[in-house]
């Protein structure tokens, strides 16, 4: 029989504080690993469920469902980095990249990245995909361009979340209309009031951030031998596009994700083998260890030799630890009893709104998945807007907007993770230039304080 007790609003909060004083005093000031500060993480709440009551059993029960509801993101971590491989392998990165160095000039390529990559994961739903693949090319290309990485990388994610956040094939969106109960094109509707004016502003940011790049354009010299390097190292033609579109056909077929990237693997294998001179014992081989780029010019051979399903450990361990954390939190309803107590000091629909953003950052924060974030908003909020007499699709927006845009930002979340993984940056460097994730729900909240974009059911 269940002996355990729900903690208090003070244990609680000891106990959500201890989580988030050991993360972050360990990695800015201590500089501990971070799966190292999880363990501890998880140490310690595992102990104060211990004290509420709760056996070992049941303690362990709860890890292995946190990491039960994040298993589809597992997945995902090992296809993408078969799918990386995959897509060096063939010559569909060189070729992107050989094609881009004549096109782009650095006083446009971070808007014109902004808007390629806001419109690939529209047309796709996925931000991942998105990062894998065209943000892969657009890293190498600026770090090429002179344009420093962290910039780079927080325009990739920028556009990345943009797609995500309001495609109608997303699966954040479409579980965020699930969530609040409400119709799916309402809730996309009632993100425009936000989301518009956050593009503009973060295109904007971003132009102005060329400019002061824009001296740095590489020489004809310069340009000439990248070019040559990617004509000896792969057989460049239109054709090396090929998995890449087979990718986007499928994406806006709305096959499933694991789906289409097979298939896009599967043809960027083939054409490897066929194209590229490679026997299929070494493409094959790549897929686990990734590929390994000698072209002798270090930009090239930096961002070519990635992928690989080692590649993706680093990621697929921190996230294990951290969705067993969130397993222990939300079992143990830490979580659930801080925001009870919230709720009942909230008098304003406004700061319902700032409430109910802020709690998609810090059950990020706790349970490492924004997919789980999400749903336990839903689940919490859903009787406050109504009492309120709120639209549903405000709370659907709400939950977009702290869960969906603050999950790659966090670097122990299962997005966080993934970033690092594929890209080699820790959101601790991108961060500060994800113009459209935190301008976001600022003005969301800001505007809701003035009174803008508060939608009311009728009597």
């Amino acid at each position: 029989m269940e002996d355990s007790q729900e903690p208090s609003f003070l244990h609680s909060l000891i106990c959500f504080g201890g989580v988030i004083v050991t993360v972050i005093s360990g990695m800015l000031w201590l500089n501990i690993s971070l799966h190292s500060l999880l363990v501890i993480a998880v140490v310690w709440v595992a102990g104060n469920s211990w004290w509420l009551g709760f056996s070992y059993q049941k303690i362990k029960s709860a890890m292995i469902s946190g990491i039960e509801k994040g298993l589809g993101a597992i997945f995902i971590f090992f296809l993408i980095g078969i799918l990386v491989a995959a897509l060096i392998e063939s010559g569909t990165i060189g070729g992107l990249i050989y094609y881009g160095l004549d096109l782009l000039h650095p006083t446009f390529f971070l808007p014109a990245g902004l808007v390629l990559c806001s419109l690939m994961s529209l047309a796709t739903g996925t931000a991942w995909g998105t990062i894998a693949t065209i943000g892969v090319v657009l890293m190498g290309l600026g770090g090429v361009l002179g344009i420093p990485l962290p910039i780079v990388v927080g325009m990739i994610v920028s556009g990345a979340s943009f797609g995500d956040k309001m495609s109608p094939v997303s699966d954040t969106t479409n579980l965020a209309a699930m969530s609040a109960d409400t119709d799916l094109y309402s809730h996309i509707k009632s993100m425009l009031y936000t989301t518009v004016p956050t593009y503009i502003i973060s295109l904007i940011a971003f132009m102005f951030v060329g400019l002061y790049y824009s001296g740095q354009t590489l020489s004809a010299t310069e340009l000439l031998t990248l070019s040559q390097q990617l004509e000896i190292e792969f057989a460049i033609s239109p054709l090396t596009l090929l998995p890449l579109i087979v990718l986007l056909v499928l994406s806006l077929k709305r096959t499933p994700a694991e789906a289409s990237m097979l298939a896009s693997v599967a043809t960027a294998v083939f054409l490897a083998v066929v194209t590229q001179d490679r026997t299929i014992t070494e493409v094959l081989n790549s897929l686990h260890t990734g590929y390994i780029a000698n072209t002798g010019v270090e930009q090239l051979d930096t961002l070519l030799s990635r992928g690989g399903i080692t590649s993706m450990m680093w990621t697929m361990s921190l996230a294990l630890i951290a969705l067993s954390l969130g397993g222990i939190l939300d079992r143990a309803g830490f979580v659930r009893v801080l925001l009870r107590g919230l709720l009942k000091r909230i008098k304003r629909s406004a700061s319902l709104m700032a409430t109910t953003i802020g709690t998609g950052v810090v059950t990020n924060m706790s349970m490492g998945e924004g997919y789980l974030s999400i749903i336990f908003g839903g689940q919490i909020f859903k009787e406050s807007y109504e009492k309120d007499r709120l639209e549903k699709h405000m709370l659907s927006r709400c939950l977009e907007e702290g869960a969906t845009l603050s999950t790659s930002l966090i670097p122990w979340t299962t997005s966080g993770a993934f970033i690092t993984g594929v890209l080699g940056m820790s959101p601790l460097e991108f961060a500060p230039w994800t113009f459209f994730n935190y301008i976001n729900p600022l003005l969301s909240i800001g505007l809701a304080y003035m009174g803008f974009g508060i939608f009311r059911q009728k009597k």
